[in-house]
């Protein structure tokens, strides 16, 4: 591969990372709105956590007084963790874009 193809690939890994990266902002955002459905968890692909939380907040609607109060816990933990999940799941898409 010569120095233009070079160029061109690592041009294309870049766009295709960028158009896959996930926001800090994005992550919050949707934590602060829909955090209780597991939304920004599911957004940052932690699908069995987000599912985890899915069903403590559906539930909570029939036993709020048990299931919600530590799901505002987690939520409020979780709000100290998004910057490294997100940096993290960035990671990822990095490392899977830079050899194509």
């Amino acid at each position: 591969m010569d120095r233009d193809e070079t160029g061109l690939a690592s041009a294309r890994a870049h766009m295709i990372y960028d158009a896959n990266k996930k926001s800090v902002g994005g992550s919050y955002l949707l934590c602060i709105l829909l955090g209780g459905l597991g939304a920004h968890r599911f957004y940052l692909g932690y699908t069995v956590t987000a599912c985890v939380q899915l069903l403590i907040g559906l539930s909570g609607f029939m036993l709020s007084a048990i299931t919600w109060p530590p799901l505002w816990i987690w939520l409020l933990v979780d709000l100290f963790l998004i910057p490294g999940m997100v940096r993290r799941k960035n990671l990822e898409i990095a490392d899977r874009f830079a050899f194509d």
